[in-house]
């Protein structure tokens, strides 16, 4: 398996996940797109994959979405963050799917219809693809609005002659089922060779053989647990709760050591879409 750390630059195993990533941007390069979905559980390194596409992709022109739990009742939210950078290719559309794009994205008066909307969006990407290949990430699946994940997945299944490669992200048993229909790969856990590269690499000491044995045993080959637990509360027996709740509750109470100005300025920060800090 494979974990990229931003620090360091470098990437961990995951042979495989690598080569079905550089086999969708090969293809997308000749002409073949394709969709490609990842799945695993919360930590387990799908964003870092997706980090690793969009490192490699130097021929393409990289656009993102990314599902978010506040936004998954907005209807079209989600497609509107992948399809905001190709907005100026929209008077190329015939004149009702551009028609139907305005109104899904509040531009315009109107009813949108999906199977319109789906084309529209699509018109987009092949008529960008055409000056540049696209790769288009989408994180965080599980959290898009149900009408985005619906017309990305129309996207998938329609990009098969163009320059377009789509790859998602989502967590493991936690909706967007409807990603299943898509060629989909199960993202596991280091292994324990791995691992202890990654904590000798990240740890800012020097850690005992015995303490590192049971850190690695007690992640279960998650990257972010092995960066995290340490903070999270140290060891646990093997009946406590799952390691990304741990994780999960760590950080809640690392907040909870901040100033009321430190948190309200987080919560306006994980609030903002356009990851524009001047904005921020």
């Amino acid at each position: 398996m494979l974990t990229f750390s931003p620090r360091s630059g470098l990437f961990l195993g995951r042979l495989d996940e690598k080569r079905h990533i550089d086999e969708l941007t090969g293809g997308a390069v000749s002409g073949r797109g394709g969709a490609l979905a990842l799945r695993g559980e919360a930590g387990i390194g799908k964003s870092a994959l997706l980090t690793h596409a969009a490192h490699m992709a130097s021929a393409f022109r990289i656009i993102r979405a990314s599902g978010s739990e506040f936004e998954r009742h907005l209807p079209y939210s989600g497609l509107h963050q992948l399809c905001v950078p190709l907005l100026q290719h929209l008077d190329a559309l015939p004149h009702r799917h551009h028609d139907a794009l305005r109104a899904a994205f509040g531009l315009a008066e109107g009813t949108p219809d999906p199977f319109h909307v789906g084309l529209a969006a699509l018109g987009l990407l092949t008529t960008a693809a055409q000056e540049r290949p696209l790769l288009c990430l989408i994180d965080d699946a599980q959290w898009l609005d149900r009408a985005s994940l619906q017309a990305m997945l129309f996207l998938g299944r329609r990009i098969t002659t163009d320059p377009i490669a789509m790859l998602f992200a989502a967590r493991s048993g936690d909706g967007a089922e409807e990603l299943d229909e898509l060629l989909g790969l199960v993202i596991r856990g280091l292994n324990d060779d791995d691992a202890r590269v990654l904590l000798t690499r990240r740890s800012p000491f020097p850690l005992d053989d015995q303490v590192r044995d049971r850190l690695i045993a007690e992640a279960q080959g998650s990257p972010l647990a092995l960066l995290e637990l340490p903070r999270a509360g140290g060891f646990a027996p093997p009946d406590a709760a799952s390691v990304p709740t741990r994780i999960e509750h760590g950080f809640r109470t690392r907040l909870t050591g901040l100033t009321a100005e430190a948190r309200l300025l987080l919560t306006v920060a994980a609030a903002d879409p356009t990851g524009d800090p001047g904005l921020l």
